[in-house]
């Protein structure tokens, strides 16, 4: 008699199906909160469709973007190292769709099933690396290659299928603030990429910006 086999574990259904521990936010209005600075740390995060900004607010009331997260990303997951209270605060940056993850449920999924340890590991390791460029880059490149590389990797340049792309409209404040500049040379450096023909974009319209790979240039010209 044939034994019957259990399916095999799919982390992408399961990233995209609720259950026990799992729900769905549908984000439908503009810097729709996930969760705030302070707030108890209890769950994973997962961005099945839009973005989240990631930001950090000083004890001056300075804020600060740490990060700006794609499709297929992890967040909140220091809860999973003892992380008791959120040190930053996640919102969406506009429509998006997330995954939330028990602290419980992610434990036991990460313990139970190599598949989702190995791509969650996997993404843990590539953000790793791409914290260390941030600031390599923060470091030693102008604020105009800074700018240029922020607006590559908010188009997600490089992946499979995206040679150019259009990204959500973010104000010329918020880009000085992931940048580490000043809003002015932000602004002279979006219209200097729009007269070479780098990226499409209206200052004075709610369009998005229209990036071309064109702008890969400013980051490897030496």
């Amino acid at each position: 008699m044939a034994t019957k086999r259990t399916p095999s574990f799919n982390p992408k259904t399961f990233l995209t199906q609720v259950g026990a521990g799992k729900t769905i936010i549908q984000c439908r209005k503009k810097n729709q909160i996930l969760f705030a600075q302070g707030d108890k740390a209890n769950a994973v995060f997962y961005i099945q469709e839009g973005q989240v900004r990631l930001t950090v607010v000083s004890k001056r009331g300075k804020e600060a973007i740490v990060a700006i997260l794609e499709p297929a990303s992890f967040f909140g997951e220091a809860c999973l190292t003892g992380q008791v209270l959120r040190l930053e605060a996640a919102t969406a940056v506009g429509v998006a769709t997330i995954v939330r993850i028990s602290k419980a449920v992610m434990i036991k999924i990460l313990h139970d099933e190599p598949t989702f340890s190995e791509l969650f590991l996997t993404y843990l390791l590539a953000r790793n690396i791409r914290t260390q460029e941030d600031l390599v880059d923060q470091l030693f490149n102008s604020s105009e290659k800074r700018l240029a590389r922020v607006l590559l990797l908010m188009a997600q340049f490089g992946k499979e299928g995206k040679p150019e792309a259009v990204i959500a409209k973010v104000s010329q404040e918020k880009l000085a603030e992931m940048v580490g500049t000043t809003r002015s040379r932000v602004s002279f450096f979006m219209n200097k990429f729009r007269k070479l023909g780098f990226i499409d974009y209206d200052g004075a319209s709610h369009k998005g910006l229209n990036v071309h790979s064109s702008l890969l240039n400013v980051v490897l010209h030496d």
